[in-house]
């Protein structure tokens, strides 16, 4: 502990005063005082030894090795993933691309995000500049009354009677004591530990930013689906209409076969049953179109209206083919492992902080400002005062308490590395189920497009046989209603290549760039 202070002056000396002598003490009596003091010191130097001990490094397991290819890449296994083409590239519709746009401008989650961005940037300011000297402006003021058989009691009577003092100096009692300027604390930043709570505050901010990256990249993908699933319903519209024309002209025809007592009720009655299960199908469809619309407003951040969108759903709407590039890149490139090992960075020093909190602070507090005991004294020059004080500090009675904010640590620090691996591991499993996914979808389309085909010929088929009495009513039904559900399946199938390959556009990290 060291003090200095520099208080205003006060002449003390009484001129024919007696002074006593003191004597020395005996040679015991000194050896006795100096093995008291050493003992004092070897006590104090093992409560400050024992009250330091630092707990171990915190030692956490290896990362798992990334497989060096997707399994189901193939050819397309190459370092040029398209995870890393920006989204206004990716996507080449331009009613698309402006829809993004404004999500990305108005989605409240996102804006939701870039607020949380602030409060760790204001975390990071605090602990930026918590090295620095806490400095603040004092005004105070108080009253004491010493007691005359007290040290300040006996002083300041003693003092009153000196005949070197003005009337300015006299020490009234009870005492007044006025204080106006600066006060200040600082800890010392020996060990680091302010340091590791900034290097924890940094890469917590860089954390929330790569948050509301993995925010940004699973709207443009939910955009997308959305706007796809809108067209598709669209297409499965316009099937439904072209149908429902259709059998209205088969109707048409199986009445007057009717009339003409070639056709039975029965068959016009079939006939209207599947016009009208049709026709219900059509109302069905524009239902979903309102939810779609709906819920693709939400994500745009406004009230539900019209969505400008393309008439058609081409699989060539996309700038690119579903490239994955190696596994490796999912390290660098999506958002929530760079989040997970930014968090895990940050626990880490969290754990360093909370090692170097059983360590010795140091603690300065100096003081400077004008300090008396009478109000009108108080801006005088001679009023002027400064003292430091500093003080070496270990802890050692609330040891239990850094333990468990130490265990606390290590357990977060743990928890993080989990949490790390854990997105590591679902980064691979999701583009694997994506590529296998796009792999399949491909033969599906291919084979609808092939079944499409031959229903529509069979269902010119039907209507030559029906016409010459070949075929019955019931084969007519039966080939509308194939091919209908054939076509509406084919739409599904390119809906879900579309969706397919922006699903592996966000799960290999595209659409935050």
């Amino acid at each position: 502990m060291m003090q200095l202070n520099k208080l205003p002056e006060i002449n003390n000396k009484q001129p024919g005063r007696r002074r006593y002598r003191v004597q020395p003490h005996s040679r015991r009596t000194g050896f006795t005082r100096a093995a008291l003091y050493m003992g004092y010191c070897a006590l104090g130097l093992l409560l400050l030894v024992w009250g330091c001990r630092v707990p171990k490094p915190l030692a956490l397991p290896d990362n798992q090795q990334l497989p060096d290819t997707f399994a189901l890449a193939g050819a397309n296994a190459d370092t040029a993933g398209i995870g890393h083409i920006p989204w206004q590239q990716f996507f080449t519709d331009p009613h698309l691309r402006a829809l993004i746009d404004t999500a990305l401008k108005n989605n409240y989650a996102l804006k939701t995000s870039t607020e949380q961005m602030k409060i760790s940037e204001a975390a990071l300011l605090a602990a930026k500049y918590a090295w620095l000297p806490n400095v603040n402006i004092a005004a105070t003021a108080g009253v004491d009354k010493f007691g005359k058989y007290t040290m300040n009691g006996v002083g300041n009577f003693d003092t009153n009677l000196s005949g070197n003092i003005n009337k300015d100096q006299h020490i009234p009692d009870p005492t007044p004591d006025f204080f106006l300027g600066l006060r200040s604390s600082w800890e010392v930043d020996l060990w680091g530990k302010i340091k590791q709570r900034k290097q924890a505050a940094v890469a917590r901010y860089l954390a929330s930013a790569q948050g509301r990256r993995l925010l940004t990249t699973f709207l443009v993908s939910e955009v997308a689906a959305h706007y796809y699933t809108l067209i598709a319903l669209d297409s499965e519209l316009a099937i439904i209409k072209k149908n429902i024309a259709l059998q209205e002209t088969a109707l048409e025809t199986v009445q007057i076969q009717q009339s003409a007592g070639r056709a039975t009720l029965l068959a016009v009655q079939q006939f209207q049953a599947q016009l009208l299960d049709t026709r219900s199908l059509e109302h069905r469809t524009r239902q979903q179109q309102l939810a779609i619309e709906s819920q693709l407003n939400f994500l745009l951040g406004r009230f539900p209206q019209p969505i400008a969108r393309s008439k058609a759903l081409n699989i060539d709407t996309l700038a690119a083919p579903w490239r994955p590039g190696l596994p490796s890149s999912l390290l660098t490139n999506r958002p929530d492992i760079k989040q997970a090992e930014l968090e895990l960075a940050a626990a880490k020093a969290d754990v360093g902080a909370a090692r170097k909190a059983f360590l010795p602070s140091l603690n300065i507090t100096p003081y400077a400002g004008f300090n008396a005991f009478k109000a009108g004294l108080l801006l005088e020059p001679g009023s002027f005062a400064y003292g430091i004080l500093g003080g070496l500090t270990a802890p050692l009675f609330n040891q239990k308490q850094l333990q468990a904010q130490y265990r606390i640590s290590a357990a977060n620090s743990r928890i993080s590395y989990y949490n790390y691996q854990q997105k590591i591991l679902k980064a691979y499993q999701e583009t694997s189920v994506a590529l296998g996914y796009m792999y399949n979808q491909q033969r599906i389309y291919a084979l609808r497009a092939q079944e499409v085909s031959v229903l529509q010929n069979a269902v010119s088929t039907a209507n030559d046989l029906f016409l010459a009495g070949y075929a019955s009513y019931l084969e007519i039904i039966t080939a509308q209603k194939s091919v209908l559900e054939a076509e509406l399946a084919l739409v599904h199938a390119r809906r879900d290549m579309l969706s397919g390959t922006v699903q592996l556009y966000q799960t290999l990290g595209g659409g935050w760039q």
